[in-house]
């Protein structure tokens, strides 16, 4: 064999080792892709999605399913370029880079816990807008989340102390008590009454300049939702505020007569508030591609998402659009009934 034929032989294996090696050298990006889907009046696991005690409820059928995407990469687990190749071709998944999901400065821990409390926030927030859509009436509490360690509240505030009054004016909600606090000077005392145990009792807190000279004591609240009968929701390892929508239709079936689903399966997605107002999400084409793959005919879509759902929607999905509960509701209704108004999306 000449020495240019050698020459080319080994410049072509290098070429293809260094193909190989590059194929599966990590790279910075996250592969997202439809996750599962759970019908939110069917079962996880044998047991109830929703569990309502202290209150009548209904049978329900078909599904109202929420849905999910998955994701493949991340700082702790990077994907390899020949993964990332595979996801630009597939039409069902995307490719983006892994700051849109992890932020540089945050631990991928800090992000799942994150996760976890907004699906625990969103699971309140859905509770409240369906006792809203019934006219149920409930009470809100101010409640304490934790305190900064070295700040004043740390060792006199404690978790889960309902704050009752400050300074003798009730907590109506934590704008209330933020602006009572705002209203001393840096070293002024503020007077807390707190109910801790069952037990009520008065703390007072000093005030310290915070980096901009505002008074704070150090304390961090939420609202903290009294229902007047239990709504226990289990999806298992599912995150983040998206699946609000579909929790609040879930529940309202349970507590009312008649299927809302009309036996249909649909799917839907998006945030919500306790007013019933619908937030967009993010992921919603692969979020409708596993709707489809679940079998419903119907997805609800925040009316925010519309625009973007319409460019990827699977053929044989109909898209409805729901800026409220109150929106989400009627349009199932008229699906049912044939009677009334179904809005759709439409291309922006």
């Amino acid at each position: 064999m000449s020495r240019r034929a050698l020459t080319l032989l080994f410049a072509g294996f290098l070429v293809l080792a260094l193909g190989v090696v590059g194929a599966f050298s990590p790279v910075p990006y996250v592969v997202l892709s439809p996750g599962p889907t759970e019908n939110t009046i069917g079962e996880v696991d044998k047991k109830p999605v929703i569990t309502i005690n202290g209150r009548q409820t209904y049978p329900t059928g078909g599904a109202l399913s929420l849905v999910t995407v998955a994701y493949q990469g991340g700082p702790a687990a990077q994907i390899d370029l020949l993964t990332a190749l595979r996801g630009w071709i597939d039409p069902t998944v995307a490719v983006v880079p892994q700051e849109t999901i992890f932020a540089p400065d945050r631990d991928p821990k800090e992000v799942e816990e994150e996760n976890t409390v907004e699906m625990t926030n969103s699971q309140d927030s859905a509770t409240a807008a369906a006792l809203n859509e019934l006219k149920i009436p409930y009470s809100t509490v101010v409640a304490v989340v934790s305190t900064e360690k070295g700040k004043p509240a740390d060792g006199k505030l404690a978790k889960d102390d309902e704050i009752n009054a400050v300074d003798g004016k009730p907590a109506k909600n934590v704008d209330v008590v933020g602006d009572a606090v705002k209203a001393h000077k840096p070293g002024e005392n503020v007077l807390f009454n707190v109910t801790r145990g069952g037990k009520k009792l008065d703390v007072t807190v000093p005030t310290v300049a915070g980096p901009k000279g505002q008074p704070l004591v150090g304390v961090l609240m939420q609202a903290k939702y009294k229902f007047p009968f239990d709504v226990d929701i289990n999806v298992g390892d599912v995150g983040g505020p998206s699946a609000g929508l579909m929790f609040s239709l879930g529940i309202f079936d349970k507590l009312t007569p008649g299927e809302l689903t009309g036996g249909k399966r649909i799917a839907g997605t998006g945030t919500i508030e306790p007013s019933g107002q619908v937030g967009a999400i993010g992921g919603i084409a692969q979020k409708m591609v596993g709707a489809k793959n679940s079998g419903a005919t119907v997805f609800l879509t925040p009316a925010d998402n519309c625009a973007e759902a319409m460019k990827a929607v699977p053929d044989g999905l109909r898209l409805v659009k729901a800026e409220t509960m109150h929106d989400a509701v009627l349009a199932l209704d008229a699906l049912r009934t044939g009677k009334g108004n179904v809005p759709a999306c439409e291309a922006g």
